[in-house]
């Protein structure tokens, strides 16, 4: 495992290097100012996360690449039903449509009835809703469900009266004060999808490793109406295909946790996952990668499984929903520095830390960049673009960047079934060209939002943890003008500034930013139904199951 994860290291390394001599290869001509100081400054402190891509992309894709050529799949150890361990689904639910929410746990319940392994599984609703009304209607959905149940003694509701440490405390409580006669708990968030071929394929790997206490699949999205999530999903499958293969390679049994759709043993879980209170005696809001950390210190493995098929969890309907997630997150994730020097943590542990937040840390050294360079644009008259040497770095850049998902529309292509799967040849590149496209549009415009909340909470404001809305919907020209014209007025004035430089730095300047002048009518757009109903129509960024050509196991 050592020298897997020094090759990591090494194609972070490399990366590095190679894009830090382009990037001063660029900027040398004509001498050294402050704007070009502070483009390679942080261009450099960018980097290290697009290394990273770089190496999980690559190393996914090899080893996929390999897997199919070879035909081979992992073993599937066999429990018989009845010597599976007790296990509680366990569903967090706060102010949710439990008309959603519901049915796919009436299709899980069933399957597993039909699989034998019925009998060894009880549901818990674990509401965390504040307000009476909302509350007395999921209890009355819940008791609705249990009355139609089978076994309405296996379905049960619990509320909290607060939302006391958020998600985490929700499923601490129902571990100390509702689990006890359980072995396994599988963890289910208000949008997820199991099959129970699934579930009952990671309690037997759990089985299999007496050491593990937690265990997780690949994790799709629900095939959408939406455009917004349509695009968005379809890159994130195919980008998380040879990711979550790399990191199940180079980092074994300390791998990270996503909070969902994973099997965890109980007794380990109950014991470690204490979670500590932040400075200020603030409770962690994003809780899974700490959580993994402290259970590998723990000597307890937890382990992805990058297969795709049977696990599946719903993506917001529209850019103001993803970008609101996103800010949740990244208020999480730059939480974990509190908790680099925690003791009893492994290195991996740490690195886990470091890698959430990096994920969001970096938003800010692309802001700088780019207003660094409009500012080189406009006051560097002594020497001419250099758009040669500047065209290399960023097909570099960008290359690495999205080599995760570039490469897993390539493994796509590569296999004739997986062709066939997704509709064939036309239909994939038209659906990775759409993306792509996509892509390059809602990065600059998140950009800015993480930036803005990143100095936010670096002045002390706080972030909660509200409400998700989760349905499709419509958004009105007034409601994207009213969040996102300080991403147009910014774009529109970067843009004035590469034109002073000439219509080739405004070219060059496009991929990176356009998505800023054009985020308003990129909100309305992604969000219109005729939109999403055209793509539906069309089979364009359809995923398998929706093509109807679901195997049953995915290619990997």
């Amino acid at each position: 495992m050592a020298a897997r994860r020094l090759l990591v290291v090494f194609v972070v390394l490399a990366v590095t290097l190679l894009l830090g001599s382009l990037m001063h290869a660029v900027l040398a001509p004509g001498g050294w100012t402050i704007a070009k100081i502070l483009m390679m400054g942080s261009f450099l402190g960018a980097i290290p996360w697009v290394g990273f891509c770089l190496a999980n992309g690559a190393i996914g894709f090899v080893l996929i690449m390999a897997r199919d050529w070879r035909g081979v799949d992992p073993p599937s150890p066999s429990v018989p039903p009845d010597r599976l361990p007790r296990t509680a689904i366990a569903i967090t639910v706060r102010n949710e449509d439990m008309g959603t929410v519901l049915p796919p746990l009436r299709r899980l319940l069933n399957e597993l009835d039909e699989s034998g392994a019925g009998e060894r599984f009880a549901l818990f609703v674990l509401s965390d809703t504040a307000d009476p009304a909302l509350a007395s209607a999921e209890e009355q959905a819940v008791a609705a469900f249990r009355a139609a149940d089978r076994d309405p003694a296996r379905v049960r509701y619990r509320r909290r009266g607060s939302n006391d440490g958020f998600k985490a405390g929700n499923i601490m409580d129902f571990l100390e004060h509702h689990a006890d006669g359980f072995d396994f708990m599988l963890v289910l968030d208000a949008d997820s999808q199991m099959t129970a071929a699934a579930v009952l394929r990671l309690m037997r790997i759990m089985i299999d490793n007496p050491r593990l206490a937690v265990v997780q699949h690949l994790t799709v999205g629900v095939p959408a109406t939406s455009a917004f999530p349509r695009l968005f999903q379809y890159g994130m499958r195919a980008g998380m295909r040879t990711w979550a293969t790399a990191l199940a390679w180079w980092q074994g049994d300390e791998s990270c946790y996503w909070g969902h759709n994973a099997v965890v043993r109980i007794a380990p879980f109950r014991t470690h996952c204490q979670l500590p209170l932040l400075p200020g005696g603030r409770h962690i809001l994003s809780h899974d990668q700490i959580e993994a950390a402290m259970l590998a210190g723990a000597g307890w493995g937890v382990r992805l499984i990058p297969l795709e098929d049977g696990s599946a969890e719903a993506n917001p309907p529209a850019l103001p929903e993803f970008v609101r997630r996103e800010m949740r997150w990244l208020a999480g994730n730059l939480e974990y520095r509190h908790l680099l020097s925690m003791p009893g943590l492994r290195p991996m542990g740490r690195w886990q830390l470091i890698q959430a937040i990096l994920l969001f840390g970096c938003a800010p050294f692309y802001l700088i960049f780019m207003l660094a360079a409009a500012s080189a644009a406009v006051t560097d008259t002594t020497s001419p673009f250099p758009a040669r040497s500047a065209l290399a770095v960023i097909l570099v850049w960008a290359g690495a960047l999205y080599a995760p998902k570039l490469l897993g529309y390539v493994e796509i292509l590569a296999s004739a079934r997986k062709r066939a799967r997704y509709g064939g040849v036309a239909r994939i590149l038209s659906g990775a060209l759409l993306e792509a496209m996509f892509a390059l549009l809602i990065d600059p415009i998140t950009v800015v939002s993480k930036t803005a909340t990143t100095i936010r909470l670096a002045l002390g404001i706080r972030a909660g943890w509200a409400p998700q809305n989760r349905g499709d919907r419509g958004i009105p020209w007034s409601e994207a003008f009213r969040l996102f014209w300080p991403q147009t007025l910014l774009g529109l004035g970067l843009f004035a500034c590469f034109a002073a430089a000439g219509p080739v730095a405004v070219l060059w300047a496009t991929p990176l930013l356009g998505g800023l002048p054009l985020a308003i009518p990129f909100c309305v757009l992604t969000a219109d139904p005729r939109v999403g109903a055209w793509m539906q129509r069309h089979g364009i960024a359809a995923f398998p199951e929706e093509l109807g050509a679901l195997s049953p196991r995915l290619p990997r």
